[in-house]
């Protein structure tokens, strides 16, 4: 079915620290109600495509997000659900590429794992690494275990809020996780008609893709820093920043 047909404009947003705030433990990341507010009245505007697009697996995105009429994208957009609950995976070659690198990583994960402080998520088709509670000298035996990660083939790591993701599958991106969203929705993101909203290195990847478009991109908290990008300061800004863009909903974000 052609999702796309008849639709001018999409809007794609990561999770972590976009729609919910950045929290101390991560599995308590929620939905903010402002975000939840929105994403409903996206999804029910004529000409609207809302769409969330995540490093989480596919299952625990759907967790987080009880809003009908979303696209939802886990593993950087490796997996998506439609709106009627369809689900669309990645293929036999990039699931062994993942396996491939998990066992080529499995020593140096183990390192990064004594670290004290560094906690590693395990997120299906990446993992990452969280340090927010590591000491600076722990910081310091930690950073060269991630540069040996990021040294190697067909992996990449992507830095965020003192976290760093080590994406398994070769050479994906958000980038690419937008891009494969347009093929299945038949949809021609040129033309302005594409925004992208995040706060992290991978991210950044989408927002260029979409600037590349002529689109929109807002950074969240002034991450990641890409050139064309606007800043968003959190949820609420994000809220009345897109339904100015828009043009649905209230004027108000509410708190956060």
């Amino acid at each position: 079915m052609r999702y796309g047909a008849g639709r001018r404009r999409l809007f794609v947003f990561d999770f972590d620290g976009t729609l919910s705030p950045i929290v101390p433990v991560r599995t308590e990341a929620r939905l903010h109600p402002a975000c939840r507010t929105l994403l409903g009245e996206l999804a029910a505007a004529p000409g609207l495509v809302p769409a969330v697009l995540s490093s989480r697996s596919l299952d625990d995105l759907v967790s987080r997000i009880p809003v009908p009429g979303l696209f939802l994208g886990g593993g950087s957009g490796l997996e998506w659900r439609l709106p009627r609950g369809q689900r669309i995976g990645p293929g036999r070659d990039v699931k062994r590429g993942v396996n491939a690198a998990r066992a080529l990583l499995a020593p140096t994960l183990s390192r990064i794992g004594d670290v004290a402080g560094a906690d590693l998520e395990d997120k299906k088709w990446s993992i990452a690494v969280h340090y927010r509670g590591a000491a600076p000298e722990a910081r310091a035996v930690l950073e060269p275990l991630l540069e040996a990660v990021a040294q190697t083939r067909g992996v990449r790591v992507f830095r965020g809020p003192a976290v760093a993701e080590i994406q398994l599958a070769p050479g994906w991106e958000k980038a690419r996780g937008l891009v494969r969203l347009c093929s299945l929705l038949r949809f021609d993101p040129s033309g302005g008609r594409i925004l992208y909203a995040g706060d992290d290195e991978n991210d950044g990847t989408a927002m260029r893709f979409a600037l590349s478009r002529k689109g929109t991109a807002l950074a969240v908290g002034n991450r990641p820093r890409v050139p064309g990008a606007r800043v968003v300061y959190g949820p609420a800004s994000l809220v009345r920043a897109i339904r100015s863009l828009a043009h649905v909903g209230g004027e108000e974000g509410g708190e956060g």
